[in-house]
């Protein structure tokens, strides 16, 4: 559980929150509703720029079961574990361009360049049609100051740019295609005309590309309707302008049948990453997305290994955290499920429910410091009594605490003592230890 069940925040507060909780796991936001993250390492954090889901509101007239967005925050960490909600960094109605009305403000990004913040989003414009616009600023979390008109000469959506290590820069857009323009040294026009890369496959929607340089080779990755939902994809080239050759697939269609899958990659800190979104908070309607992380990885040759999406995510967690279990590294399979713990409110997270003896979840990553702990806290409840085990690095390790759950119905903390907690970064297998079902909210040590 992340959030107290049946409690919404507002957003100053829950900002607030953001910034003292750790959301280590998957997805990184959820107090709101976050798609089609654009990941940059600004002053050694990473700063996250999403697009912002809400739902529709009263009076809206724009196309139903649509995206609904009107507005940009921007979330920063350090530690890729606690996440700063910066709050709105841009509204529609602040750009004088835009059609105030439309709540299309879309897939963004940013990018330093010669001491300034250029932050390129799209939005329908008041004339009609999906324009790119750029706001600036002089910190990465704003405030940023869009500019009067939109950039000359460029129709589309999700602008993504890419500075070369020469100091020349490209803004990469789409409609239907996928287009490429260099931009002039002020980061707010286009030298030319746009060029359309159209050799790649052919069958199906490309949209969102996003650019990245690795060791000479230019990367161009891309969502791909290449059956019924979208799928990342790459192409490679010696030249951001390309040509770019079609390489392979980075991550499948998602299993849960969400549309979309918008995305960006970056190197921090030595590990690439790859961010993109799912509906882990919405599983009914797939327009009201939550970003997610995981490690990317590529192969001798620079080709990318395909990434498995996880719920664990990529921080790690501290120990004394209530350490969410329903995001695991593993299950046993047979005898664990996962569902919301209040169906009516998915921002209270999730519940782990064990029913069958021996069935386990394996959580990883988590920091025991100084190896100091002395108890142990689950919140769990079960029809009958029941036991629940902690076992520390394999399915068969050490037993570090054993709790015995009383019968109820209602939610309660059970405690232990701990036995044997060395220091360090450890992983936790959670095992039913016999008795009833268990529902588990979260594990944390004292």
């Amino acid at each position: 559980m992340k959030l107290s069940p049946g409690n919404v925040l507002p957003a100053s507060v829950a900002g607030l929150l953001l910034a003292n909780a750790a959301f280590a796991t998957n997805p990184l936001i959820m107090d709101q509703f976050t798609a089609d993250p654009t990941a940059r390492v600004f002053e050694g954090k990473v700063y996250v720029y999403p697009s912002h889901d809400i739902k529709a509101p009263p009076g809206y007239k724009g196309k139903p079961n649509w995206f609904v967005m009107e507005d940009y925050h921007v979330f920063s960490s350090e530690n890729l574990t606690d996440w700063k909600d910066h709050g709105v960094i841009l509204k529609q109605t602040e750009v004088a361009w835009a059609d105030p009305g439309a709540y299309a403000m879309w897939a963004p990004d940013s990018v330093y360049k010669d001491g300034k913040y250029y932050f390129y989003f799209p939005a329908i414009a008041k004339a009609g049609g999906f324009r790119i616009g750029v706001a600036i600023a002089d910190q990465p979390y704003g405030p940023f100051k869009p500019q009067a008109t939109p950039i000359e000469g460029v129709k589309g959506i999700d602008p993504s740019v890419f500075i070369d290590k020469d100091g020349s820069a490209y803004l990469y857009y789409s409609l239907d295609k996928i287009f490429v323009a260099k931009l002039k040294p002020n980061m707010r026009e286009i030298e030319g005309e746009p060029a359309v890369f159209d050799y790649l496959p052919k069958k199906g929607l490309q949209e969102g590309p996003f650019v990245f340089e690795r060791n000479g080779i230019y990367y161009l990755t891309y969502p791909h309707v290449a059956n019924k939902t979208e799928r990342l994809e790459y192409a490679t080239a010696t030249s951001p302008m390309g040509p770019f050759k079609h390489a392979g697939v980075i991550l499948d269609e998602a299993e849960s049948g969400c549309w979309t899958v918008h995305h960006s990659i970056l190197d921090y800190r030595g590990q690439w990453y790859l961010f993109y979104h799912d509906k882990d908070l919405s599983p009914s309607f797939d327009k009201n997305r939550a970003i997610r992380a995981d490690k990317l990885f590529f192969n001798a040759d620079g080709t990318i290994e395909k990434v498995v999406p996880t719920l664990r995510g990529v921080g790690r967690v501290n120990a004394g955290s209530e350490i969410q279990i329903d995001r695991y590294s593993a299950t046993s399979g047979d005898g664990i499920a996962v569902a919301f713990v209040d169906e009516a409110n998915p921002r209270a997270g999730w519940k782990t429910t064990f029913s069958a003896a021996k069935s386990w979840v394996r959580f990883n990553e988590v920091d025991f410091g100084a190896g100091a702990q002395q108890s142990i806290e689950v919140r769990a409840k079960a029809p009958g009594r029941s036991a629940l085990e902690i076992r520390l690095d394999k399915e068969d390790g050490p037993v570090i605490g054993r709790m015995e759950i009383g019968q109820g119905s209602d939610w309660n903390i059970a405690s232990a003592a701990v036995k044997g907690v060395p220091a360090g970064v450890h992983d936790l297998f959670v095992t039913q230890g016999g008795g009833e079902a268990i529902e588990v909210d979260w594990v944390r040590f004292r």
